[in-house]
């Protein structure tokens, strides 16, 4: 079994719940600050997606906002409604209903750890490539490894040999 990533895991377990809410795409929520700019998105969040019956277009989005930013973000509307369909692609909103309320905070992102210094070893292979965008990305990435503790480890969870399949040629 190989080991997944949990961003690779997330979308499949949430995709029923944000059905259930009314959200075709968990992505809206996701990505919301992508979408209305880091300043609202601090102050408001979409609760759901309620379409026409048998239609995904023609839709009504629900926001819940923070009290006080209520009024600015009804003036908002149509800009919302218009960053909202170009991030479908089509007409999927049409109008908007707001409710107040408390936004969750976002959770807070982790500082990368920095990079260690590169070893002479590297830097002097490295001094030689000619693309600058390539030797820093190279650049970076080996600071990233002299700085970590190795590769990461893994528990093996059972010892089951992997099958060999072959297939017959007739």
């Amino acid at each position: 079994m190989r080991a997944r990533r949990v961003a690779d895991i997330v979308p499949d377990v949430g995709r029923v719940a944000f059905r259930r809410f009314g959200f075709i795409q968990s992505s809206v929520v996701s990505r919301w600050a992508e979408i209305v700019g880091e300043r609202y998105a601090r102050v408001s969040t979409p609760e759901s997606i309620r379409f026409p019956t048998g239609k995904k277009s023609g839709g009504t989005l629900t926001l819940l906002v923070e009290g006080a930013h209520a009024p600015l973000v009804q003036h908002l509307g149509p800009m919302i409604i218009e960053r909202v369909n170009r991030f479908f692609g089509y007409q999927a909103i049409v109008q908007i209903a707001f409710r107040q309320g408390r936004v969750p905070a976002a959770p807070a992102r982790l500082a990368r750890p920095k990079p260690a210094p590169i070893p002479a070893e590297l830097g002097e292979g490295l001094r030689a490539i000619a693309d600058p965008e390539l030797r820093a990305c190279l650049e970076s990435l080996a600071g990233h490894i002299a700085g970590s503790n190795g590769a990461p480890a893994f528990d093996i969870v059972d010892n089951i040999p992997i099958p060999i399949i072959r297939s017959k040629i007739s």
